[in-house]
């Protein structure tokens, strides 16, 4: 079966892609664990949302044990960048220098931020 292409993962779908980021492949009932300590989700509207993730490619489903296990398809650094790529385009039309200005004027940063932010900041003025 033709895999379809990754689409973007809604609010819901984005806590338990957190859940696996973090925990690591798991079981639907062991993601319904952790989001019923966080916020009371029912285990049957986590099944279906995994199961909706699959049929997107968000994860995927290692079908040959019992129970099944689920993974994140890519990684937090690969959906975050996915993601920022994608309001980019969207919203600033492709400016990078707009997004940061916004992000930074929208909320206070901490000084562990601003010094990681000079860095990368000094790293790409070095670079060719």
């Amino acid at each position: 079966m033709a895999r379809r292409e990754q689409r973007r993962p809604t609010d819901a779908e984005l806590e338990i892609l957190r859940v696996l980021w973090e925990s690591g492949p798991s079981t639907v009932r062991a993601v319904h664990r952790t989001l019923e300590e966080r916020r009371g989700t029912g285990y049957t509207t986590v099944l279906k949302l995994m199961q909706i993730m699959t049929e997107k490619g968000l994860v995927e489903r290692d079908a040959s044990v019992r129970p099944q296990v689920y993974r994140a398809s890519r990684s937090a650094r690969q959906t975050q960048q996915r993601l920022v790529g994608d309001l980019l385009d969207r919203v600033f039309d492709g400016s990078p220098g707009e997004l940061v200005l916004r992000a930074l004027s929208s909320r206070k940063t901490t000084p562990e931020e601003r010094e990681r932010i000079r860095r990368l900041l000094d790293d790409l003025e070095e670079s060719p």
